[in-house]
């Protein structure tokens, strides 16, 4: 759509690179104003968040790198090219949460606590990280005359970016209503992840950038599925909790 927003001499503003700091500028504060509601140091989770999303950004990058090697092999130089896309969601997730740990035990805070404080936030970061897919032109769907049109694909497209921000938004807006009712600790998070995770496995149907892999669903499919039953099963831990 419109992969560059402005040049100003040779500085190049590139819209997915200015998406992913709104988005991590957004939801960093929110998170932080919402720990001072729950009395919890806002300055260990604006770190948090930004640990996260530092770690979220290579974890996300590398697994695309890994499911596109050959690309990488002949153009090894777009690996650091980041302006261009190719973030895969669940990378991050992997890394983001593995550092977010580390880092949460470091400062003797409940993990559960404080990924039940920012799981919202996430979800209203992708939903405007994914204004910069639609904006990039990656991510796009299937061909449609129902869809929009992509300059950079020269095709009318379906806004699968678009209709996952939309569906994201409505996720932040479910996980905040919870996040203010009483509720056990991990149920925010898994209740993300479950949601996400079964967006995600639709959205995929729609989308044709991810090849078929096994039993005509693509690899984050697959992840999907995993994810899901996984985050199910921890909700109903939680629930027999005392």
């Amino acid at each position: 759509m419109h992969p560059i927003i402005c040049q100003i001499g040779p500085l190049t503003i590139y819209s997915y690179g200015l998406m992913l700091l709104a988005a991590f500028t957004a939801s960093s504060i929110l998170a932080s104003l919402q720990a001072k509601r729950q009395n919890l140091n806002p300055d260990i989770i604006f770190n948090l968040a930004f640990i996260a999303f530092i770690a979220g950004i290579i974890g996300a990058r590398s697994l695309y790198i890994i499911e596109n090697i050959s690309y990488y092999i002949k153009n090894p130089v777009e690996i650091i090219m980041l302006q261009h896309g190719g973030l895969s969601w669940f990378g991050g997730l992997a890394l983001g949460v593995t550092s977010g740990v580390m880092y949460l035990k470091k400062q003797n805070l409940r993990i559960y606590k404080a990924f039940d404080l920012i799981a919202p936030f996430v979800a209203l970061g992708q939903a405007i990280g994914r204004v910069g897919c639609l904006l990039n032109g990656c991510c796009f769907g299937k061909p449609s005359r129902f869809g929009i049109y992509f300059p950079v694909h020269k095709s009318i497209l379906i806004p699968t970016q678009l209709y996952s921000s939309l569906v994201l938004i409505i996720i932040f807006i479910i996980l905040r209503l919870l996040q203010n009712r009483p509720h056990k600790e991990g149920n925010i998070f898994f209740i993300y992840l479950l949601l996400y995770s079964l967006t995600r496995f639709f959205i995929e149907f729609l989308r044709d950038d991810n090849p078929v892999i096994f039993l005509n669903m693509t690899l984050f499919q697959i992840i999907s599925i995993a994810v899901f039953f996984l985050s199910f099963a921890k909700l109903l831990l939680i629930k027999q909790s005392k």
